[in-house]
């Protein structure tokens, strides 16, 4: 009989540790093909951030498979279920992501079913692996704790406006100024140019720096929302971009600057195909929004038609988040570089070589000066791998462009596709324009 009892605990052992070695093998697989598949994206930021978070991986999967705790694996299966919703889009990036779904799902099902036997045949645990699951710990904590210390750093600077990786500086965050600006509805007709160009009556909103005055000229910023929000996003929505925007005019550190904030919707059309929307905004900004707007405030424009926006392009920026920043590249810089010489894209491409081949190198287009393409992402945002790679592609091909002089792209630690992201792109992007 105690020989018996003897083979039992054993083949129970046996198989907690069949389980372990399977989910522990792996997890170690995958998580070594994504410190491979980040190292080929070829982004320093991404490549640490998820080369640090493989590592954890790796020693828990180690510490849960030496120590017959298979309910560590929950833990990575927790982290990567948030890493899969974080870093992934549907209809865009599961050719790049959708790795950390297959990852959550092994380490849940090792979890459970470990977890789950030896609750059942009352199996005890293994002696603790000490050194990978407190090299694990570690290294979390480690890599927490220097992006609070940056974050903090960044956020109580108190120094003149600088690029920052980190946080916006809260005197920027703070208090609205007394100088504080307005921010104006503007009524247009234009037209369903997507579809049945039939008449639509939309609305922008205007920001005008404290102080503005007809007697002046301004530079003019044309800033588009993403995917689900509208005209309202940037300085209505969160209106803290707006009280960035007065504290950073307010204490100097840019210049006066008229913001446009229109929507590249156009009632219910192409609801099943938003895109559409990216391409045909070029017609409705140049034809319609463009000459309401700098008609009617005082902008660089000598007047407010072809002549007047081509000969004060250097006076223009467009820049927007998500699906804005591909309305960005479809519908302004492939489309109107004429009129535009600065350009932000923040979360978003969908732009290969072959589009800027026929576009902006083509044409009048080819001869026109690029002051400055500014690009940001999260390490985060699911949006990283199709802009890296298209930001790529378009320099190796584009020689107007040249990393570190008139383009940047930045990555931003610990961010992911939101607003807090883009805030912090914008802040950037506002003291590289003009």
């Amino acid at each position: 009989m105690k020989i018996c009892d003897e083979k039992q605990r054993k083949f129970e052992k046996d198989a907690v540790d069949w389980i372990c070695r399977i989910t522990s093998g792996i997890l170690i697989l995958f998580a070594c093909i994504d410190i491979v598949r980040f190292a080929m994206l070829g982004d320093k930021t991404a490549f640490i951030t998820f080369g640090v978070i493989a590592v954890a991986f790796i020693l828990l999967a180690v510490a849960a498979w030496k120590s017959r705790m298979p309910f560590l694996y929950l833990v990575i299966g927790a982290a990567a279920f948030v890493l899969y919703f974080n870093t992934n889009f549907s209809t865009s990036t599961y050719y790049f992501n959708w790795m950390f779904l297959v990852e959550c799902i092994v380490a849940a099902v090792g979890g459970i079913l470990g977890t789950g036997y030896m609750v059942w045949k009352k199996t005890p645990v293994g002696k603790a692996a000490v050194f990978p699951l407190l090299a694990a710990v570690l290294i979390a904590a480690g890599a927490l704790g220097f992006w609070k210390m940056r974050y903090e750093a960044a956020h109580n600077a108190d120094g003149q406006a600088r690029d920052e990786l980190w946080a916006v500086p809260e005197k920027y965050d703070g208090a609205e100024p007394e100088q504080a600006g307005t921010v104006e509805e503007v009524v247009y007709e234009t037209k369903a140019y997507a579809t049945d160009e039939r008449t639509v009556t939309k609305t922008a909103y205007v920001y005008l720096p404290y102080g503005y005055s007809e007697e002046r000229e301004y530079n003019i910023l044309y800033l588009m929302h993403g995917t689900g929000d509208d005209e309202k996003y940037w300085l209505k929505t969160n209106p803290y971009n707006k009280t960035m925007l007065d504290n950073l005019i307010a204490s100097g550190d840019i210049q006066p600057l008229i913001v446009v904030t229109p929507t590249f919707y156009v009632e219910d059309d192409c609801a099943e195909d938003l895109d559409q929307l990216t391409y045909f905004f070029a017609k409705e900004l140049r034809n319609d929004l463009m000459p309401e707007i700098e008609s009617s405030y005082s902008t660089y424009a000598k007047s407010a038609d072809d002549v007047g926006f081509s000969e004060s392009r250097d006076h223009r920026a467009f820049a927007g988040l998500s699906r804005g920043a591909v309305t960005m590249y479809h519908s302004v810089l492939c489309q109107s570089l004429d009129y535009f010489s600065w350009f932000g894209a923040f979360s978003g491409s969908r732009t290969d070589a072959q589009a800027f081949e026929d576009t902006i190198q083509a044409g009048n287009f080819a001869d026109l000066p690029i002051h400055y393409l500014y690009v940001a992402s999260g390490n985060f945002d699911f949006a990283l791998p199709g802009q890296v790679q298209d930001y790529q592609a378009l320099l190796d091909i584009e020689p107007r462009l040249r990393s570190g002089v008139n383009t940047t792209f930045d990555v931003f630690p610990m961010r992911y596709h939101s607003m807090g992201n883009w805030h912090l792109a914008l802040y950037n992007y506002l003291q590289k324009i003009f």
